[in-house]
């Protein structure tokens, strides 16, 4: 282990941080190499060696001394924020918690803190499916003769059954398209990183994932935001259109299935516009299916985004995370050769190959999908149902689209009702929440919040019942400025 200075105080320099950091126990992390940055940093803050207040060195510098992306080190940095432990201010830099106001590592993410309720994430609990495939896998495992262990583009019978469920969708697939990634995430990562450089602009939904929009600052690019209506796909696309053409954007990141947080869904012919449309205008489009197959109403299989425009037209991402656990680090990269080639060499400068054990229960996962997706969709319908039941009930003034799918509930919320406000006053209710501004670029989305029904429906009829005794009570809604996305320490999925 590194030899760690007695204190690292306000104003650290990197190479006094670097010189602390064990980069070895990094490497350890089979995750990611971020989320063992991450650990190392939380071992330092925990062990008293970076001193509470301490601001942490600006994400470009340290990643030069590290030798790592600038993306790992500020992924590194989401992760602090995530548990509590660092905190950025906008125009001043990250700074670490005082340790009496900081959540237990893990504590937000697990929800492990009795009497929480936690629903800053839409994540659902692990299938029902899951061990079986585990003991599976464990016995392939021990029939390959374990080998070095490392694929770095993955498991060759994963990538073909990635390659085949993409071709029973309708977009012809081969192995050779695919790249195996530690999650969506970390393909979303790799993809941007790969293709956004300082200054680059990139098209988004407007609402969108929040880590999207993170991860495109972190490479200094700029996220030229594109209202979603559920009501008027057609607006969206020519809205589309109009900002390719006065942005000259890199990159268009969509989530075309079940949204999130909306659940927007875009219709296939509206689908179809919209590829044609970006590219013509030599946008590279990144199609974020991580919530696609969480259907729970309407037509089954709608066509894949980009299926009439060629390969090079598209990158898709995707993961098991929604569908399966997000516990279960598999995710994916679809590409023509050419921009796979491209992203590969960026992720293997980060990972040198996803878990063995969660490439091949993966493989078994794919082997009964259908199972799999439907036993997730029984989960969620029951959950999405008593959101909306809930809302409807004992929250009247907020409105919402029924979403067809997806994860979560986005309401509107009444006039005078702030959700940097609700957040806040919930939190003191043992009610972890994510405020609508979290999933917007500047000041937006104050008026909207988001409600998760991936937990039980004890649980959601609970967290609705906080809600409503705050609300009647009154939420303080007086004069204050609203909390800009970036500001808002929590991340999310």
């Amino acid at each position: 282990m590194a030899s760690t200075p007695a204190r690292l105080r306000d104003g650290l320099s990197a190479r006094a941080l670097a010189a602390a950091i064990d980069m070895t126990a990094v490497a350890r992390d089979s995750r990611s190499l971020y989320l063992g940055l991450a650990q190392e940093l939380h071992r330092l803050v925990e062990e008293g060696a970076v001193a509470a207040d301490a601001r942490l060195p600006a994400e470009r510098v340290l990643a030069s001394v590290l030798g790592v992306s600038r993306v790992t080190v500020a992924s590194a940095y989401r992760e602090l924020r995530e548990h509590g432990i660092a905190v950025s201010v906008h125009g001043a830099g990250t700074f670490v918690v005082p340790r009496g106001d900081s959540q237990p590592w893990g504590g937000i993410l697990r929800g492990t803190q009795p009497g929480v309720l936690e629903f800053v994430n839409a994540a659902p609990p692990a299938s029902a499916l899951l061990g079986p495939a585990y003991d599976a896998a464990a016995r392939a495992l021990s029939t390959t003769g374990l080998h070095v262990g490392y694929v770095p583009t993955g498991v060759g019978r994963l990538r073909e059954a990635i390659a085949r469920y993409y071709s029973a969708r309708g977009l012809p697939t081969s192995a050779d398209q695919i790249l195996v990634t530690a999650g969506a995430s970390d393909a979303l990562h790799a993809v941007i990183d790969t293709f956004v450089e300082q200054g680059n602009r990139v098209l988004t939904e407007h609402p969108t994932y929040p880590g999207a929009i993170d991860m495109v600052r972190a490479v200094g690019g700029k996220c030229v935001p594109v209202a979603i209506d559920p009501d008027d796909p057609d607006t969206f696309v020519e809205n589309m259109d109009r900002a390719a053409r006065q942005h000259d954007p890199v990159l268009a990141y969509l989530m075309p299935d079940h949204s999130n947080p909306s659940g927007a869904v875009l219709p296939e012919t509206s689908r179809r516009r919209l590829a044609a449309t970006l590219h013509r205008h030599a946008v590279v489009t990144v199609v974020d299916e991580a919530s696609a197959d969480l259907r729970l109403d309407g037509d089954a299989d709608v066509e894949p985004f980009g299926a009439p425009v060629p390969d090079r037209a598209c990158i898709t991402v995707g993961s098991l995370s929604k569908t399966v656990w997000g516990g279960l680090r598999v995710g994916w990269v679809r590409a023509d050769p050419v921009h796979l080639a491209r992203v590969a060499t960026t992720y293997a400068r980060r990972q040198l190959s996803v878990s063995m054990m969660d490439q091949y229960t993966a493989v078994e996962l794919f082997g009964e999908y259908d199972a799999v997706v439907a036993h997730r969709a029984d989960q969620l319908r029951a959950g999405r149902d008593t959101a909306m039941a809930a809302v409807t009930r004992s929250l009247p003034g907020w409105t919402f689209h029924r979403p067809r799918g997806g994860l979560s509930l986005w309401c509107t919320l009444p006039s005078g009702v702030r959700s940097t406000d609700l957040v806040e006053s919930a939190r003191g209710r043992g009610l972890l929440l994510a405020p609508g501004s979290r999933f917007g670029t500047g000041y937006a989305f104050d008026e909207c919040q988001r409600i998760p029904f991936s937990r039980s429906p004890e649980e959601i009829e609970d967290a609705v019942a906080v809600l409503a005794e705050l609300v009647g009570a009154g939420v303080d809604a007086g004069p204050r400025e609203s909390v800009p996305s970036h500001a808002v320490p929590e991340a999310m999925v």
